[in-house]
């Protein structure tokens, strides 16, 4: 027996509700069979998770599941993405593998070594990636069965400066970029957030990070799912990097709110 499922925890909501939050890097936690694995010091440790966690994206979604007129489920990691990336394609097919950032990460953010180069991925893939991608997968179908339709809005965050290991850092940084993608992100999904988001300052396109997770079971052939991805720009509700949010991360749980609302009905 793994400890595989409480490495995620699916948050029901209204049963009439068609969306779910999702929420991949938001944890720091880092099981110690783990952490033998990783070559940084504590203390490189620690500031490496400063870097490349989401942090306190999870309490947005929380407080916007409490805010919401019909409640949205949630889809939570409650590992550190630097255990595997569920985002991420566990192949070739990842263009982030080029950094060392594919769906187990062997570089750190600013391109240094985090595992040995020869690591063998496989054992985290099984035990951590394969269960969360076959959960949130049984969750949109869930949605789907009882609903009709799904929509996955992915709650992310970046920092305000780009990192070393961001391939695509060089344009634009608002303070809400949001990704999508050409077959699940329908206009009417982008223009709810656009207006739900606009309290919180400028909203972008596709910079400095584009596409949306839908899982693969579902992607490119079901329509009935929707997806978008949210990313913030963390100097507009906490301190960088990895300190303690500010009075901003009211303000953005209220805009997520409004967007489960507006895509609720």
């Amino acid at each position: 027996m793994t400890d595989a499922p409480a490495s995620f925890a699916l948050v029901p909501g209204a049963a009439t509700s068609p969306v779910i939050l999702h929420v991949p890097h938001s944890s720091r936690e880092i099981p110690a069979g783990v952490r033998s694995g990783i070559v940084l010091s504590d203390a490189e440790l620690e500031r490496e998770l400063d870097h490349m966690t989401d942090s306190h994206t999870a309490e947005i979604a929380g407080r916007a599941a409490g805010l919401a007129g019909l409640t949205p489920w949630r889809f939570v990691n409650r590992v550190s993405r630097l255990v595997v990336d569920p985002e991420r394609f566990p192949d070739e097919r990842e263009e982030m593998a080029a950094v060392g950032m594919g769906a187990v990460y062997t570089r750190t953010s600013h391109r240094e070594e985090l595992r040995r180069a020869d690591t063998d991925p496989g054992p985290l893939i099984e035990r951590y990636f394969r269960p969360y991608a076959r959960a949130m997968t049984e969750a949109v179908a869930e949605r789907l069965a009882a609903t009709g339709r799904a929509v996955i809005v992915d709650v992310h965050s970046y920092p305000a400066q780009p990192l070393p290991y961001e391939l695509h850092g060089g344009g634009p940084r608002p303070p809400v970029c949001l990704g999508t993608d050409a077959f699940h992100t329908p206009p009417g999904l982008l223009a709810a957030a656009r207006e739900a988001f606009a309290p919180c300052g400028q909203t972008g396109l596709d910079s400095p990070f584009s596409g949306t997770y839908v899982p693969l079971d579902f992607y490119g052939t079901r329509s009935e799912v929707g997806a978008l991805m949210v990313e913030i720009r963390r100097d507009t509700y906490m301190t960088e990097p990895g300190g303690p949010a500010g009075p901003g991360l009211s303000r953005l749980a209220g805009s997520l709110a409004a967007l489960v609302d507006a895509v609720s009905g």
